[in-house]
């Protein structure tokens, strides 16, 4: 027996699904406004993952153009029938309900195929034993919605050949509880003569949870589990640090084992900073039913797995010469501000006049996904910037919640702050001048809290120290997203300038 930690996927990796292809494993999860969109990941023993791609890797795949930070795409599910590949998912802010294909799960990705008629949330993809495909999805009440969350799971069947829904429109499921709010992130499974649907509900905060229910028919009636939730922490208490279980996907390995992937926030100091994460628990079944972590009945920071664990490096340095697979952009790039070819060995970053703070367009940003509060992050770069424009590093957690450091060009000085932003409203809370253009700015966080330094000819200097990061948590900034941390630029010119940048480097110092 091996032993692994959860989460399996640190820091902003919420709605998880997974399929499994002979012996190996795949898993996306949602990224809302960041491109490229649906990071796809690989695995042999469910435990380390490695990021091979992303799915939505175009803007013709993935329009964000208006994607405020908590739009743009949610809960996608990966699936594999007979070859290839299949990833549906929601773009709530262009287009709705939609699938790609490929043969490779690395890409490419094909163009959208929009499903007409598919409303609402949450689509899912079932493949039969007949070869009939079935779309399952979440929609509000059909005969009119009487409380906020009062929605329903509907199946119906898919063409595969024409990508388009046909047959009846069926609803087969409200969830386990009474009045239930917000059933969503409906999986369809096959075993034992039985149709098994597992659904999240309660909301995707405290009293989320998983709950499944089972047919001898398709398209029901289904029977909830006499033991609903299968799977939930609302009863632990505010103060469990870990919290908002729920919205997860079952997977089987080659051998019969069974496992779940799903969701769940760690809390710092009673904040979320990190957002969901991708947790795993073990699944055995009795008496026709799942049991997640049989004896324990929750998600463990620790435990012993029956899989040999592949070795796993995490990566650290990223070299500016190109653009990496883990980088995210903020809606739809404009890739012109972007020049690896410019300087051998470095990144040209033009600034943009869109900034942070915006609802659409395309800062000039670089993100990497936060995956722990104890982290030293830092950049190395060369300024040329004019009067009025900022370049630096930023932890972003939405367009009114950030905190940069940065270098201001202003009555010809360079000053480097750190500047938070609460609720919109921005704070200086330290400064230190700098007499060159090329530098490396640091910031280091020690659990919830974070300081800044910038170091310039071999010397650092300390810009502020112990500020406070609980405002960068889904408790007071809210939403559905984690922190990225990032390079940024800004200016309110036709001709900014320009920054050059060599490397990023991401720690975890814990």
């Amino acid at each position: 027996m091996n032993t692994f930690k959860n989460p399996i996927i640190e820091g902003f990796s919420p709605d998880p699904s997974v399929c499994a292809v002979g012996e190996d494993f795949y898993l996306v999860t949602s990224s809302f406004s960041y491109f490229p969109g649906v990071p796809i990941y690989h695995s042999r023993d469910m435990v380390n993952w490695h990021q091979i791609g992303n799915v939505l890797e175009r803007e013709s795949q993935l329009n964000l153009t208006e994607a405020s930070s908590s739009r743009g795409i949610f809960a996608p599910t990966i699936r594999y029938h007979n070859g290839t590949f299949y990833m549906i998912t929601t773009n709530v802010s262009y287009g709705g309900n939609f699938v790609v294909t490929a043969t490779d799960p690395a890409g490419p990705w094909s163009e959208p195929y929009y499903l007409e008629g598919a409303i609402g949330i949450d689509p899912s993809l079932f493949f039969d034993e007949d070869g009939c495909c079935y779309y399952t999805g979440t929609r509000p009440n059909p005969t009119g919605v009487t409380y906020n969350g009062d929605w329903e799971v509907w199946l119906q069947e898919l063409d595969l050949k024409t990508m388009k829904l046909i047959g009846v429109s069926t609803a087969i499921w409200k969830g386990a509880m009474r009045g239930v709010i917000w059933p969503e992130g409906p999986h369809l499974y096959r075993k034992d003569g039985y149709y098994y649907l597992m659904i999240a509900e309660g909301g995707t905060g405290p009293n989320h949870s998983a709950t499944i229910a089972r047919s001898e028919k398709v398209d029901g009636p289904y029977e909830g589990y006499a033991n609903n939730p299968i799977l939930t922490h609302r009863h632990l208490g505010s103060a469990f640090p870990v919290q908002h279980v729920g919205h997860g996907d079952l997977v089987a390995t080659p051998d019969g084992k069974w496992f779940i992937v799903c969701l769940a926030s760690r809390k710092f100091e009673g904040s979320s900073n990190l957002g969901r994460e991708t947790f795993l628990a073990e699944v055995i079944w009795e008496d026709g039913w799942p049991v997640v972590n049989p004896g324990v009945g929750r998600l463990l920071e620790e435990q012993e797995i029956d899989m040999p664990l592949a070795p796993f490096e995490e990566k650290t340095l990223y070299p500016l010469d190109r653009i990496h697979q883990e980088f995210l952009f903020i809606r739809n790039p404009d890739m012109a501000h972007y020049d690896v070819n410019a300087r051998e060995g470095w990144m040209r970053l033009i600034p943009s006049a869109t900034t942070l703070q915006s609802e659409s367009g395309s800062p000039t940003y670089l993100g990497l996904r936060q995956a722990s509060l104890w982290f030293d992050y830092s950049v190395c770069m060369e300024t040329h910037l004019i009067e009025g424009a900022e370049a630096g590093i930023v932890i972003m957690q939405s367009e009114n919640y950030t905190l940069r450091l940065v270098l201001v060009r202003s009555d010809r000085k360079r000053v480097v702050q750190l500047i938070t932003t609460i609720d919109g409203l921005e704070q200086v809370v330290g400064e230190v001048d700098v007499p060159e253009t090329e530098m490396i700015l640091r910031l280091v966080g020690e659990g919830q809290k974070v300081k800044g330094l910038v170091t310039v000819n071999g010397k650092e200097q300390l810009v502020a120290e112990n500020v406070p990061t609980h405002y960068l948590s889904t408790e007071v900034a809210g939403g559905f997203v984690g922190c990225t941390l990032g390079l940024y630029t800004t200016a309110a010119s036709d001709e900014p300038g320009y920054i050059d940048a060599n490397w990023i480097k991401l720690e975890k110092i814990n």
